[in-house]
């Protein structure tokens, strides 16, 4: 019993005398390991990954692979074209297509773990008039109906100060003009993700080689990286594009003439730049795609043979132009080949546009993710109808396609276009690109 009293009396003198150097290490050892566990997040999680991303965006329009990470839009599409629940929970529609309601997921929240409510949805669009009757529901009234108007509603939607609801966070953005030169992403004990832009292939590259960036996504050449050491290359389809010759079919071209084209579209070996082949504007995992189209394959003899229907006009001092860009051009040059076997005087032409002027284009397309292509085939979509093309039965389609919502009814649409619009042959498809991703070692 002494023994005890002896000893508490020692430690209460202990504590009396040395409380505040017992104190104060004891918050000095608190503070060095919070903040020994800040330096080591920040320093020893790794390095942000750097990836060059070529094309000029905008705010408005930064790729989707980029933005679906930071945040969801109303809906959100499969790789079918299926639309399903995003932010909305569910949706009707009424008046045939013309108003659409929308009712909001309960349990969603921004970024800053705010409730997500009608008010937070701003969708600008013209002619659309937009009610919230209560927190929970939107209403788009359209002047017309437009079936495909749920799929355009996954695009991911954003709260002022870029605040999104996905488990990326937009840590900074830096804009040149109104461009878009950079964007850092962030996320809780991740490294960052720092996103930069480059106008071409050539200077992403570049800036690969000089190490400015440690990964370079979706260019269409690898080269010169094929020999390198020190990185890896891996390659993908990407079935949401498609390549085509679009032809002329101005009524003052030779191209406006169908035999023509078809002739022409039998010369191509298709083959021989892939064996993606694309058979019409529409991916094959889309839930409107028709496989039972003209294949148009390879066919020498047959072209031939179309040749020598055509007209003595038509054949007269026949020469054709194809226009391309720079990362296309060998695809072009082999496309000419092909069209001189026919006795056909061909000429490339290098361009960073689409030309006003031109006989034929080699281009690569986005494929919409509705299968709706009202803008690219439509004869009243003059600034987007790259062929020029004016056929009332593909216009007839097209407006019906995007006017009736039931989904059994436009796949049966879209087959019919799809059928007579690759007999017509505005465009020979040839391939869906092979896209390739460069990784520093």
């Amino acid at each position: 019993m002494r023994n005890s009293r002896y000893i508490f009396s020692l430690i209460t003198a202990f504590l009396g005398r040395f409380k505040w150097i017992l104190l104060s290490g004891t918050i000095a050892g608190i503070l060095f390991f919070l903040a020994l566990d800040v330096f080591s997040r920040d320093n020893f999680k790794g390095k942000d990954q750097r990836i060059g991303i070529v094309g000029r965006y905008r705010l408005d329009n930064l790729p989707n692979s980029i933005i679906s990470d930071v945040s969801s839009g109303l809906t959100t599409l499969s790789d079918s074209g299926k639309v399903s629940s995003g932010i909305a929970s569910s949706w009707e529609n009424k008046d045939g297509g013309k108003t659409w309601v929308f009712h909001i997921r309960d349990g969603e929240v921004w970024q800053d773990g705010k409730s997500i409510d009608s008010r937070d949805i701003q969708i600008n669009f013209s002619d659309v008039i937009i009610e919230r009757p209560d927190l929970r529901t939107i209403i788009f009234k359209l002047q017309t109906p437009f079936s495909p108007f749920p799929a355009i509603l996954s695009k991911p939607i954003f709260k002022k100060g870029f605040l999104g609801t996905g488990v990326w966070k937009v840590k900074k953005v830096t804009i040149v003009g109104n461009v878009v030169e950079k964007i850092i992403l962030s996320r809780l004990k991740e490294n960052n993700i720092i996103y930069k832009f480059y106008p071409t292939e050539e200077t992403a590259k570049n800036a690969l080689k000089l190490g400015e960036i440690d990964k370079l996504n979706d260019i269409f050449s690898f080269q010169p990286f094929d020999s390198w050491k020190t990185v890896s290359v891996s390659k993908k389809i990407d079935y949401k594009k498609f390549a085509a010759v679009f032809f002329n079919l101005a009524k003052d071209k030779k191209t406006a003439d169908k035999t023509l084209r078809q002739a022409l579209t039998y010369a191509i070996k298709k083959d021989k730049f892939s064996e993606n082949r694309a058979l019409g504007p529409i991916s094959p995992y889309s839930w409107a795609y028709n496989p039972q189209v003209k294949p148009y394959e390879y066919d020498l003899t047959k072209a031939k043979e179309m040749m020598k229907e055509l007209s003595k006009e038509t054949l007269n001092n026949l020469s054709l132009n194809i226009a391309t860009t720079h990362v296309l051009l060998p695809q072009a040059e082999e496309i000419a080949k092909n069209w001189r076997d026919l006795g056909i005087l061909v000429y490339v032409q290098v361009i960073s546009a689409i030309p006003d002027d031109f006989d034929a284009f080699l281009g690569i397309l986005d494929i919409p993710k509705d299968p709706d292509q009202y803008s690219l085939w439509h004869s009243s979509q003059e600034a987007t109808n790259i062929s020029n093309y004016k056929n009332p039965r593909i216009d007839k389609l097209l407006e019906d396609g995007r006017t009736i919502t039931n989904e059994i009814e436009r796949k049966k649409i879209y087959f019919d276009f799809q059928r007579f619009l690759i007999e017509d042959s505005p465009a020979a498809f040839l391939y869906h690109p092979v896209s390739y991703t460069i990784t520093r070692k």
